[in-house]
């Protein structure tokens, strides 16, 4: 808890001031907040997979089930739960969508702001590239030539792959 504290302190100190909160305290503050999510778990794909066609039979058929269960004693005591119990789990599920939702949104405004970033970047360094290729054609900018170079062994813009030569192919028989 004391962690979770000093990381609201300084997300809202940050807040007061103007500023924006630093990456580091934005995944300091998520590490907290997962600690809160009831039932928080990471699954292997394969193990997701095997579990979405149950998870999302259609909320009719699942308060249909409900309905049963709480109509037969035998059926209950087979499933094991309370319709009511399961009632809680159909509500609870519902609600925690909302969270899902907002995190996904999150998760697509933080990746588009750090693409618009990447992009800023991606536009200066062409750029320096560019005025670097004409700067060179003079003596007196020849200290960017080996920085020129790096360059051009880096930029994958502008090249087309070599494509492989097919394999001989040797007649029958031969």
């Amino acid at each position: 808890m004391s962690n979770e504290n000093a990381v609201s302190q300084t997300n809202a100190a940050a807040a007061a001031d103007g500023q924006s909160a630093t990456p580091e305290a934005i995944v300091e503050t998520l590490r907290a907040l997962r600690e809160q999510i009831p039932e928080y778990v990471q699954l292997a794909p394969a193990d997701a997979r095997s579990s979405q066609p149950i998870a999302n039979l259609h909320p009719d058929f699942a308060q249909a089930a409900i309905n049963a269960i709480g109509a037969s004693p035998l059926v209950q005591a087979v499933v094991g739960q309370t319709p009511e119990a399961l009632q809680q789990e159909a509500e609870s599920a519902a609600r925690w969508s909302k969270v899902e939702d907002e995190l996904l949104a999150m998760l697509k405004g933080v990746s588009y702001a750090n693409l618009m970033r990447r992009n800023r970047l991606g536009e200066a360094a062409l750029t320096a590239y560019a005025v670097s290729k004409k700067l060179v054609r003079s003596p007196a900018h020849a200290a960017l030539l080996p920085h020129l170079a790096l360059m051009r062994k880096a930029n994958r813009l502008g090249r087309k792959s070599q494509p492989t030569p097919p394999a001989p192919v040797s007649a029958p028989g031969v």
